[in-house]
């Protein structure tokens, strides 16, 4: 494919990503506005809005400075007039970053995926600058840099990482190729960088897998007090619907949570506030329903679900060694323990990026400490994730592994020695036991080739 069209396609799809992160916060907020404030409502507000969430949506912290004319109203404290909002709804990140991955994939495919990432993220930077340029508001304000890197870099993360996986696997006839030939020399530690990436998806995806399972449990058995929460509210079905839809958006963030949760680190609802298996400290709690699920109180006990992290590890280390020995390329020592600390490592990484955007502020006062601290959880989470790896692939071979090693090399060594040619055998003269030369099929009798004769001891003697 043309390398042209190739960047052309890429920028279509950063459009494309853009404008339906867009829409699906402009639909409901129209229908809302509508609703609200009637057909001779006052539209100016409503793009700034949009505009502005969905930067908030990218990572971008929001300035909220509430007017005193609403202070009074609301009787607020004026200490609580301005505070900042960073707790991320992370279900449009991860919206972008998967569209992203998925168009640097397809660039990949073309032979492109470098130029195919460039021009996507370039585009998308560009939207950025309009929607950031566009959408101003005076009581919500958000800081002009940080609302087009935030959301060009979250595009490029993905479009690279989507593109590299492909690129690696096939091929770019490039930058990879010349990389992927230098990794191959190494011997032994050329199947080390994949299997790390490898094992440290598995093990990701294990403890995301048993976060979400661990809040639809929690939805279950408190789902009470969440409904409990609504009514308190005593909103109506407007108010109950924009609260419904801003809950659904931070379900991922939810997640983060209950995954530092499992890790043993836990996290605040608040100063002074914590939230963990080995107990549960909460004071005054905000009124939104979603924090209804939020255990009551918890038991040394609990500290068992850290095995959960262990065997994530377990898994990936299972997964990577598994590969290695259906690729014929069983490692030493060494280079196992590397792919152990490497899983690792890329665990907490991605661990600490998801806990500083899923922590922050959501509040004036006690609501300025929000979510899982990032260097706890990342340092709990990725030493479980090592020790269950480690259990897996630096624990002795298995017999099963070890013969079809032995297998393996005596068909190696099979397939290295020379064939006989039956053929030219059948065509060849054979010799008889007389010494005539005649056919390979010929036969003679038993008895003259001397094997079943037995010389008698005596001449006179006879055999029965």
């Amino acid at each position: 494919m043309q390398r042209l069209l190739v960047a052309l396609l890429a920028a279509f799809d950063a459009v494309i990503a853009a404008a339906v992160g867009l829409v699906v916060l402009l639909a409901p907020l129209t229908l809302l506005w509508t609703l609200a404030f009637g057909a001779t409502a006052d539209w100016g507000a409503l793009w700034p809005l949009t505009g502005t969430l969905w930067a908030f949506g990218h990572g971008v912290p929001l300035d909220v400075t509430i007017a005193s004319e609403m202070l009074v109203a609301l009787a607020i404290p004026p200490a609580a007039a301005s505070f900042v909002v960073s707790v991320t709804p992370l279900a449009f990140l991860l919206f972008t970053l998967l569209f992203a991955a998925r168009s640097g994939a397809r660039a990949a495919k073309a032979g492109a995926w470098l130029l195919g990432s460039l021009s996507g993220t370039a585009v998308f930077a560009a939207i950025a600058v309009g929607v950031a340029l566009s959408a101003r508001l005076d009581a919500v304000q958000t800081s002009f840099p940080l609302a087009i890197v935030l959301p060009s870099a979250v595009y490029l993360v993905g479009a690279v990482c989507g593109a590299v996986r492909v690129a690696w696997e096939d091929g770019d006839g490039g930058l990879l190729d010349r990389l992927h030939d230098v990794v191959d020399t190494w011997g032994d530690w050329t199947p080390v960088p994949a299997a790390i990436v490898r094992g440290a998806a598995f093990a990701v995806m294990g403890v995301t897998a048993a976060a979400a399972a661990a809040v639809a449990l929690m939805t279950l058995l408190r789902g009470g007090e969440v409904v409990a929460l609504f009514q308190a509210s005593r909103v109506d079905a407007l108010g109950a619907t924009v609260m419904t839809i801003g809950q659904f958006a931070y379900l991922p963030t939810l997640i983060v949570w209950a995954a530092s949760w499992i890790a043993g680190p836990g996290f605040a609802v608040g100063v002074g506030t914590a939230v963990s298996p080995a107990g549960t400290q909460l004071g005054v709690v905000p009124g939104i329903p979603i924090l209804g699920l939020l255990p009551e109180n918890s038991s040394i006990w609990m500290l068992i679900v850290i095995l959960i992290p262990i065997g994530a590890g377990a898994v990936a280390g299972w997964a990577v060694r598994s590969r290695l020995v259906w690729e014929g390329t069983p490692l030493a020592m060494l280079p196992r323990a590397v792919i152990a600390v490497g899983l690792s490592l890329v665990t907490a990484g991605v661990a600490a990026v998801a806990a500083a955007l899923a922590h922050g502020s959501m509040g004036p006062g006690r609501l300025v400490e929000i979510g899982p601290a990032p260097v706890p959880f990342a340092l709990a989470l990725g030493g479980e994730v090592l020790l269950g790896a480690a259990i897996l692939l630096l624990s002795p071979r298995h017999r099963d592994e070890l013969a079809e090693e032995r297998t393996d090399r005596w068909n190696a060594e099979m397939a290295a020695v020379p064939t006989t040619d039956w053929a030219t055998i059948d065509r060849a003269p054979a010799t008889t036991p007389q010494g005539t030369t005649g056919s390979a099929d010929d036969t003679a009798p038993l008895d003259d080739l001397g094997r079943f004769t037995t010389p008698l001891t005596d001449p006179t003697e006879r055999r029965d």
